[in-house]
């Protein structure tokens, strides 16, 4: 791409640019790493060993390998509908979608407590039944489905609005059935970008702290994350121990942004190569007149 700007002009912008990544991204994430290792590699193991900790990993898997396909099965569904057809109310649904990006993580933790809490509206009858939610890991997951599951349709939505339907609408016409269509049509075209929101909802899910801290009790080994066991041990002043569990989630952000940078390369890549395909032949015709002379 040419600019008309000075090359300085270029060097100043990206010199900018470095300097606030590694400030605000490199040098925490360092620290990071340096403080966890600080007693060295066997007291990193052995804070990693601790049966809390172990339990605080288990949970935080637990709440995103059911929170992830459920927000992978609303966020399909919710972009196609949205991207792919028009119907009444199409603009609320959109509106909801968005929600708990304008909804604090704390708000969307007490609602939940108003609902199911022990003086919340269901409370008394979850009691009578004894059904726990709140201060239990059904809470948990609750709460971290409505803080990730706008990632996956958000990622979705422009990408099928792009594309259109045009070749949805030609595998029917074909005698394609709906679950073929998807299969085969439309699953291929939004693969990298369901990927790619897939990454960044389960990131969200294993890295949520504010309403999974409301919603969970804090009860250590039971319904403590791993975002929330680093919490505890750092009031503790059990600084090792609190770093080298956060250094579980920034190994999982690096992996993350790989993945991330992965799947948008394959994306572009296919994307340049259909590109580069040359146009096909015209199809042969038979004059009109050979089938029906006059």
């Amino acid at each position: 791409m040419n600019t008309t700007e000075s090359p300085w002009v270029r060097r100043t912008l990206i010199g900018i640019a470095l300097v606030f990544v590694a400030l605000f991204l490199v040098l925490p994430l360092a620290a990071v790493f340096a403080e966890a290792f600080r007693k060295g590699l066997g007291a990193y193991i052995a804070a990693l060993r601790e049966p809390d900790a172990w339990s605080a990993i288990k949970l935080t898997l637990i709440a995103a390998a059911i929170a992830v396909p459920l927000n992978l099965v609303f966020g399909v569904a919710a972009a196609w509908a949205i991207a792919k057809f028009e119907f009444r109310g199409k603009s609320f649904l959109t509106t909801l979608v968005d929600l708990p990006f304008s909804v604090s993580p704390v708000v969307a933790g007490l609602v939940y407590v108003l609902l199911f809490g022990a003086q919340g509206w269901f409370g008394p009858w979850l009691q009578a039944h004894d059904v726990k939610i709140i201060f239990a890991v059904p809470g948990i997951v609750l709460a971290t489905v409505f803080v990730t599951f706008p990632f996956i349709a958000r990622e979705l939505i422009p990408l099928m609005e792009a594309q259109g339907s045009d070749e949805e609408q030609a595998a029917i016409v074909l005698g394609a059935s709906g679950w073929q269509t998807f299969w085969h049509v439309t699953l291929p075209n939004i693969k990298w970008g369901l990927l790619y929101g897939v990454i960044l909802c389960n990131a969200r899910a294993m890295g949520e702290f504010g309403a999974v801290s409301v919603v969970s009790g804090h009860i250590r080994g039971q319904t403590n994350t791993l975002p929330l066991h680093v919490e505890i041990l750092y009031n503790e002043y059990q600084s090792v121990a609190a770093f080298a569990a956060a250094s579980l989630l920034a190994i999982l952000a690096l992996v993350t942004l790989v993945i991330k940078s992965v799947a948008e390369w394959r994306s572009e890549h296919e994307m340049r190569a259909l590109a580069e395909l040359p146009p096909e032949p015209p199809r042969a015709t038979t004059p009109v007149g050979i089938l029906n002379p006059v």
